[in-house]
């Protein structure tokens, strides 16, 4: 099972977004994740054991050279050596933070396809995974929709460090040196079209239905829903895209 929430190379422990309209965008995922008897999300967005794992940013000018679309911070061993390797192989960087001596410590990057990610070093917190993550608010899938999978998934190895294993459906598992699948990365197809090629990242909420209902009721949009799998891609008010899942 594809579950990026982990420490090490290619895991995503959380990811964040800089919106316009921040007030109502706040609101709205707000009232879509904070759902059912026992919400795995607070009102601040934190999740419900008080962890950032997502963060909604205010647009302010700094922000603008951001795609609007969620980011989600994969750690990598060599953060300078990823955004090298990104620039070559067609990618953008978009802002590169480094200390006083000129070491990197993160950067935002865009793959060729023009999906936004950030890449962080590897976290060593024992807070993170320290409990089952049942009930617990936490980034439970990452898929990539793009024209030339094959391609894509080159870049990606070369990036973050990740192999790719093929699957059913021309799609490819993203796993990290440990064997670890951190996420997918599949072909463009009319069952995807209306997706674009953008990280989706899939939040659990404890009432599927309710989420739902929030979401037509908060101006956001149903863009394709797996009823079996109790799994939704959802565009919000501001036109993101995002993925909520059943509790499992």
């Amino acid at each position: 099972m594809r579950n990026p929430f982990f420490q090490g190379i290619g895991g995503v422990l959380s990811a964040d977004i800089a919106v316009p309209d921040h007030e109502r965008e706040l609101g709205f995922y707000s009232k879509v994740l904070t759902t059912g008897s026992a919400p795995l999300w607070r009102d601040d967005l934190t999740n419900n054991q008080g962890t950032p794992i997502i963060g909604l940013g205010e647009r302010i000018p700094e922000y603008e050279a951001l795609p609007l679309q969620w980011m989600p911070h994969f750690q990598v061993s060599d953060i300078a050596a990823s955004a090298a390797r990104t620039i070559e192989l067609g990618g953008q960087e978009l802002f590169h933070g480094k200390d006083d001596d000129g070491k990197s410590q993160w950067a935002a990057l865009v793959d060729p396809a023009g999906a936004a990610f950030g890449v962080i070093p590897v976290v060593l917190d024992e807070s993170y995974g320290a409990s089952p993550l049942d009930g617990i608010g936490h980034i439970a899938g990452l898929s990539l929709a793009v024209s030339d999978v094959s391609t894509m998934c080159e870049f990606y190895e070369q990036v973050i460090g990740w192999s790719a294993t093929s699957v059913s459906g021309s799609g490819f598992e993203m796993r990290n040196p440990d064997d670890v699948a951190a996420a997918e990365i599949y072909p463009k197809n009319d069952d995807h079209e209306s997706i674009p090629s953008v990280w989706i990242l899939s939040l659990p909420v404890d009432d599927f239905d309710e989420s739902l209902r929030h979401v037509r009721e908060g101006g956001g949009e149903i863009v394709k829903e797996v009823t079996g799998a109790r799994y939704a891609v959802i565009r919000d008010p501001v036109g993101v895209y995002i993925a909520l899942q059943a509790k499992k």
